[in-house]
């Protein structure tokens, strides 16, 4: 069921409200500059993966990713049929590809722009399931190809952090993630992982110790056009679950006032076993 923006107060329980600031749009590109872009977009929504690539790499991929890296999962039976954000922390280059051993089907992810450089890499990744995002500005192709998989029952990765943090706590997320999971009304399920940060050293790949634990889906409901303070509030009721799932798995949490340090060793309670 669609929601309009005045029916906003809905369910939800969030308020409607009206921007007090002029909103800056982005700087337009210039002629042909991300043209390049375009291709692999229309690749995404028309076709998805190429199914014979996709799950030959797959199938030599996965047990080697579950071996190489002593893969622990944890919770990955929550995920739903159907279309789905998978909203996780970004570490490395690695996670798209941990995200996509917990299901059983085709995943699709945003990829900097800048991988799409390489004609060849850029062909690869595509077929993989990746399709480009220009970070650091509002990307509506990245955006309407995202919407577009999810109205097809897809599987769809974001990283509301916007691009890879390799040390210390999670960093603020951005409101896309809130926007895509109104405009779409599919299920969010907040993902942290563990433990890619450390694989990359140079060009070798170490064989680490790496963990992913996925929490209970969350559910909102469909807005045609949602407000950016909208996107924001969604944003901002998902992303303590995804820290709740990241301090499950012991990564370090920033440190509130005289807080004391995080424990890796203390684990947090989880409230959904407390409510079982």
């Amino acid at each position: 069921m669609s929601v309009t923006a005045s029916d906003r107060a809905g369910s939800s329980g969030m308020p409607a409200t009206r921007s007090t600031r002029a909103s800056v749009p982005p700087a337009a590109p210039r002629p042909g500059e991300d043209a390049y872009l375009s291709p692999h977009h229309q690749q995404t929504r028309e076709h998805g993966v190429n199914r014979l690539f996709y799950w030959t790499v797959r199938f030599f991929l996965q047990p080697a990713l579950h071996i190489y890296f002593r893969l622990r999962r944890t919770g990955h039976k929550h995920i739903p049929e159907g279309p789905v954000i998978l909203a996780a922390n970004h570490r490395s280059f690695l996670d798209p590809f941990i995200v996509g051993t917990c299901l059983f089907r085709p995943v699709y992810f945003v990829a900097k722009k800048e991988l799409f450089d390489k004609r060849w890499q850029g062909w690869v990744l595509n077929r993989l399931g990746a399709f480009p995002v220009k970070r650091g500005q509002s990307d509506e192709e990245m955006m309407q190809t995202a919407l577009t998989l999810l109205a097809r029952g897809e599987a769809v990765v974001i990283f509301p952090e916007g691009t890879r943090h390799r040390e210390g706590p999670l960093h603020e997320p951005r409101r896309g993630v809130g926007r895509l999971a109104l405009e779409s009304g599919a299920p969010v399920v907040p993902i942290a992982i563990t433990g890619t940060e450390k694989a990359r050293r140079g060009w070798r790949i170490r064989p680490v110790k790496v963990s992913i634990r996925c929490g209970r889906p969350l559910r909102y409901p469909q807005v045609d056009d949602p407000s950016p303070e909208l996107a924001h509030e969604v944003t901002a009721r998902i992303w303590p679950c995804v820290e709740l799932q990241w301090a499950w798995l012991g990564g370090p949490l920033p440190q509130r006032g005289r807080d004391k340090p995080h424990d890796p060793g203390k684990k947090p309670r989880d409230p959904e076993r407390s409510a079982a």
